[in-house]
């Protein structure tokens, strides 16, 4: 399982409640992405989980990426934005997938009252009409739902590198101007120092029984590990809990 299929699973297995608000909501933040585009120059992406479709407004960066679609608006079956995907280096492709990964996680563990307060940052190299790479910055927010912890929206963001960023991609905290760089995030904010001994236990394939002794803990204590394992890393057995805690590198 790659990288884009775990966010796809952790996306669509979000408990969505149904009687709310979304489609009068949408239409606010869709106004945000048009605005964005329009103000920014941006390529701007609005991705909405629960549907499992795209909004996407083209401002004048896509003339430089000689997409023929400045003040148009698109709109896609998937969340995944192909017809921008191919247009991004393939090396950093793949690393926007696995930082967007360790950004839900991240996002998923604050507060509901400060998520809005974060926004990932990071360097892309995108193809123009020439086929050649051009520095570019993309941003990336999620929206919580109306009335839950589920993550509903992600509102992604490509406009012209302007100045460097100090690293690759960057979690900003909008409201006192902190900056974390992506892999070097406060990992024990997912999992306990002991969840993560019991979970590179189980990757070695240890029972639970073998893990309580190597530990000098009680099974009881061990299944309890296990279980809030699966609860902070939204899977439903260990080997996927393993999987994602490498992708996150958290073991």
């Amino acid at each position: 399982m790659d990288t884009i299929d775990i966010l796809s699973k952790e996306f669509f297995t979000q408990d969505f409640a149904e009687e709310q608000p979304y489609s009068e909501l949408l239409g606010k933040y869709k106004d945000i992405a048009r605005n964005y585009a329009r103000m920014e120059s941006a390529v701007a992406v609005l991705s909405d989980m629960r549907t499992n479709m795209s909004y996407i407004y083209y401002g004048s960066f896509s003339r430089m990426l000689e997409i023929d679609k400045c003040g148009d608006e698109g709109k896609v079956s998937s969340i995944w934005e192909k017809e921008i995907f191919k247009l991004i280096h393939p090396d950093d492709l793949a690393g926007k997938h696995l930082q967007e990964l360790c950004f839900f996680h991240f996002v998923k563990h604050q507060p509901k009252s400060k998520r809005t307060d974060y926004y990932l940052i990071s360097k892309l190299r995108m193809k123009n009409g020439k086929n050649n790479y051009i520095s570019a910055l993309h941003r990336m927010f999620y929206v919580s739902a109306p009335s839950n912890d589920t993550l509903w929206l992600a509102l992604c963001l490509y406009s012209p590198l302007l100045f460097d960023i100090p690293a690759k991609c960057l979690i900003i905290n909008s409201a006192n101007g902190q900056m974390t760089e992506i892999g070097k995030q406060d990992s024990t904010r997912i999992l306990s120092v002991r969840e993560k001994q019991v979970l590179s236990l189980i990757d070695k394939g240890l029972t639970s029984k073998k893990i309580a002794e190597t530990l000098s803990i009680s099974i009881n204590t061990v299944s309890r590990h296990r279980q809030e394992i699966l609860g902070k890393l939204q899977v439903k057995n260990s080997i996927e809990a393993c999987r994602v805690a490498k992708d996150l590198k958290l073991i």
